[in-house]
């Protein structure tokens, strides 16, 4: 018998809205309401609001709270004040990243880490497990519900002022109280709404109301994708080191964080293989675990709805790793041809 997938606060109100709903994670989510390309572009162009409270949230408190994290995360925890946020990694001893995440400091002793939704467990079983007396780590995501609204019109519609990116404040939106995390995953402008799960329809309901068009998770991928966002479990993961992965930007290899030593060594002799950014030359889409020419591997792929062209993510040898590298993908047994180019593959023409 099949396991049942999990729903989250808002399944009645994709129901109504005619969602396309799959499974996702272990969750019933919605993929697509009006369509992919559609919602893709109102994010665009204007406003498009996501359910991703299938997201794991993990509370770390303590006076250990601090050294705990600095010990399981890649990036330098010590830099946060209360009121900021950071996008860091879940490092194995190997430096493969269990997960990519952002962690919240919410007080001086107490963080929140927002996780994905198909490593929630995994996570909270790595963190807790490194614990120290004096910290405490919790799952609480079954408490939460996260929407996140994104878009160059998702502040005005929000009627929210601008903010420093990876900050967070407490407010309200239409009588409904969030936790307004300065963050997203599509590279647009927008904020990603926490708030007690209970009050999720009520928030959701405001934020339509203010002319916000639903979206599902196929436009999150070609969203993210066009703007060289990884995915844990398709462009990261435990069995590629963080180097080699292109976040090296995140490692704070002057820590003493797990698997750092195995990162620092990769980066003095430099990766064998990069995770790079392409855009084919040749009508194609590429897809994931599609070969690359010469012993690479496409990890994400999909056409781009604003340069109407295939554009991919994947592996490849670094001597073929550079920007303007011609690359041929495998399309189901026809060779086709394409080129590294510099991330991201999309950006806003000012």
């Amino acid at each position: 018998m099949a396991a049942t997938l999990r729903r989250t606060p808002l399944y009645e109100k994709h129901v109504a809205a005619g969602a396309r709903l799959v499974p996702f994670a272990g969750w019933e989510m919605p993929v697509q309401y009006e369509g992919v390309i559609a919602e893709h572009r109102a994010v665009r162009t204007d406003a498009g609001v996501f359910d991703v409270s299938h997201m794991g949230e993990l509370e770390v408190e303590g006076p250990k709270a601090e050294e705990l994290l600095q010990h399981v995360l890649s990036n330098d925890v010590t830099k946060l004040a209360p009121g900021d946020a950071q996008y860091t990694l879940l490092t194995n001893d190997e430096g493969g990243v269990i997960d990519d995440l952002i962690v919240y400091r919410l007080e001086a002793c107490r963080y929140l880490l927002i996780v994905n939704a198909s490593n929630r467990e995994a996570d909270f079983d790595w963190v807790a497990g490194h614990e120290l007396r004096g910290s405490d780590v919790r799952d609480v995501s079954d408490d939460y519900a996260l929407l996140a609204v994104q878009g160059p019109r998702a502040l005005e519609r929000l009627g929210l002022p601008k903010a420093k990116a990876f900050t967070w404040s407490m407010g309200e939106l239409d009588g409904v109280e969030v936790m307004i995390n300065r963050t997203g995953y599509t590279g647009e402008e927008g904020v990603e709404l926490a708030c007690m799960a209970d009050d999720a329809p009520e928030l959701w309901d405001a934020i339509i109301a203010r002319g916000v068009t639903p979206c599902g998770l196929g436009a999150r991928d070609t969203l993210r994708l066009e703007v060289c966002y990884p995915l844990h479990g398709n462009d990261i993961g435990p069995q590629w080191d963080a180097i080699s992965s292109g976040l090296g930007w995140v490692c704070a290899l002057d820590t003493e964080f797990i698997g750092a030593d195995v990162l620092r060594d990769v980066k003095e002799r430099g990766p064998e293989r990069k995770l790079v950014a392409f855009r084919m030359t040749e009508q194609a889409i590429p897809r994931q675990g599609m070969p690359i020419e010469g012993g690479g591997e496409v990890t994400s792929g999909s056409l781009s709805p604003m340069l109407e062209v295939g554009i991919g993510l994947g592996y490849v040898p670094a001597s073929a790793s550079a920007p303007g590298t011609e690359l041929t993908v495998d399309v189901r047994g026809r060779p086709r041809r394409g080129e590294v180019v510099r991330k991201p593959i999309y950006k806003r023409e000012e």
